[in-house]
């Protein structure tokens, strides 16, 4: 039986992929926090470094201010004068701005002169305010710049600036570092972790194997002994798993002693209606003997011979519940049945032919193969099987239900079925009906009693050929199937199987 997640609910994990999570998760988190914390405080510290050397350039620059150059804004080969003062260094920008308006800008190139920048770019300098702060400008294809404006007096306000692309690479780089370095170190933690964690678990582990070994036992079949029980390795109280597998012992030897205290009631329960039922067969015999003797000899008033047929009734009722009890005690105490070759087929024509006689009320019907079903088996219990079945429908339907015995082989598995459309066996009786003694008066109607024993005999006889019986069925129809092992198939030689049927084949 498939067990299927329900919709829009977690397909549960296992413990060990539980713990990792509750491992590696943190762990990402913390990597992720002390990254971000490092970046951020190497970020600052190089915005730091770039300030320092920016407030050095704007210090020369101020000191070099002495007007306009003369190539002036605009001029590739030239820039503004304060720009180009010893000791400012590639990338260095320079910028003067006269109400509003960037009036020349450049850049220090390679080379050492000043390169113009382009109206888009000198533009995005006009606005930045001129109280000596530094603040990062993007300058489109120049990228970013960390920008000092300062006032010079008469309007002019003289702007300053180093570029943030040697800071932005570092950090880049400082960033691939951690994450490649978190990756792996993940890697590393994941791997070691799931060592550990198997490691740790593997008691758990040997804990749950000896439950699995012990729950695959069959103990319903009278299995008394337990061999398995956790090693003593696994049985320390100082940790949790061992006081599971402590715990597990113990379950063990509770349930052990328990079968074994079932195991011996069974026994003398057994031993007990075996012997009850050997006592009460000569005595029952006796009685049917002296009330039929009696009875031929005549001469009896007419109550007193209708009292003694009663008893004579009731002591053939109670013989045949004497056999019944008799053959359960034989079938659970495992005696060998007499194995041989049935032919299904042959002996649901006798089964059914003999219950149309037995309750010519019923309509009786067989559905069979065009051939012979063999199975190995005792042909007499298996006769026994299908009266039975045959019997409880004749015992508890209607006269007028029609009952039909259906025959064919499935991978070599004998099925045999008998359907009826009585009254139907309510779905909370259906569980218990295979039990001894189970009746069912309330749901099938009947007009005489049974022994409770008829569908326990069916159980335990097709138990005791390896195979299986079930019922099921609605309101109207009831269906006993039971299918046997070892089936084979063997085509009729003639139609001399089929005799005896006729009227009764559907």
């Amino acid at each position: 039986m498939t067990t299927r997640a329900l919709p829009g609910r977690a397909r549960p994990r296992s413990l060990r992929a539980r713990l990792l999570w509750v491992f590696l998760v943190p762990l990402a988190l913390v990597l992720v926090v002390v990254g971000v914390a490092a970046t951020a405080a190497v970020r600052g510290e190089l915005l730091g470094q770039v300030d320092d050397r920016l407030a050095a350039a704007v210090t020369r620059s101020a000191h070099a201010d002495g007007g306009p150059s003369a190539p002036g804004y605009g001029d590739p080969g030239g820039g503004p004068d304060f720009l180009l003062v010893p000791g400012q260094g590639d990338g260095t920008l320079g910028a003067r701005v006269v109400d509003g308006a960037v009036t020349e800008a450049a850049v220090i190139g390679r080379e050492g002169d000043g390169e113009a920048l382009t109206a888009a770019e000198a533009a995005a300098l006009a606005g930045v305010p001129a109280d000596g702060a530094a603040r990062t400008v993007g300058l489109g294809p120049l990228g970013d710049y960390r920008v000092v404006a300062s006032p010079a007096g008469d309007g002019e306000v003289l702007v300053t600036g180093l570029p943030l692309a040697s800071a932005e690479a570092a950090l880049v780089r400082l960033v691939a570092v951690e994450v490649v370095a978190g990756l792996l170190g993940l890697l590393a933690a994941g791997v070691a972790g799931a060592l550990v964690v198997g490691r740790t678990l593997r008691p758990l582990h040997r804990v749950a194997a000896t439950a699995g070994r012990v729950a695959a036992l069959p103990l319903s079949s009278g299995e008394v002994r337990l061999p398995d029980r956790v090693p003593a390795a696994d049985t320390d109280p100082r940790t949790e798993v061992g006081r599971v597998g402590a715990a597990l012992n113990r379950l063990l030897d509770s349930v052990e002693s328990g079968i074994a205290a079932r195991q011996a009631s069974e026994t003398r329960l057994r031993r007990f209606v075996a012997d009850a039922g050997h006592e009460l067969r000569t005595p029952v015999t006796s009685i049917r003997g002296y009330t039929e003797l009696v009875r031929r000899r005549g001469g009896l008033p007419e109550d007193a011979d209708a009292s003694l047929r009663r008893v004579e009734a009731e002591a053939v009722r109670m013989s045949g519940l004497v056999d019944d009890l008799l053959l359960l005690a034989r079938l659970d105490a495992g005696r060998e049945l007499t194995v041989g070759t049935v032919d299904l087929t042959g002996l649901v024509v006798d089964a059914v032919s003999d219950a149309h006689a037995a309750g010519p009320g019923h309509r009786w019907r067989v559905d069979l193969p065009g051939a012979a079903v063999l199975v190995p088996g005792d042909a007499a219990r298996l006769h026994q099987v299908l009266a039975n079945l045959l019997a409880n429908v004749r015992t508890h339907t209607p006269a007028g239900t029609t009952a039909t015995t259906r025959l064919r082989a499935e991978d070599g598995t004998a099925v045999l079925e008998v359907a009826d459309d009585g009254p139907g066996v309510p779905a909370d009786l259906r569980a218990g009906v295979f039990e001894r003694f189970a009746r069912g008066d309330s749901a099938r109607s009947r007009a005489s009693g049974s022994t409770g024993l008829g569908l326990a005999i069916v159980a335990a006889v097709v138990a005791g050929h390896g195979g299986t019986v079930g019922v099921a069925g609605r309101p109207g129809r009831t269906v006993f199937t039971v299918r046997l092992p070892g089936a084979t198939v063997t085509e009729f030689e003639d139609d001399d199987a089929l005799e005896g049927a006729g009227g009764v084949r559907a």
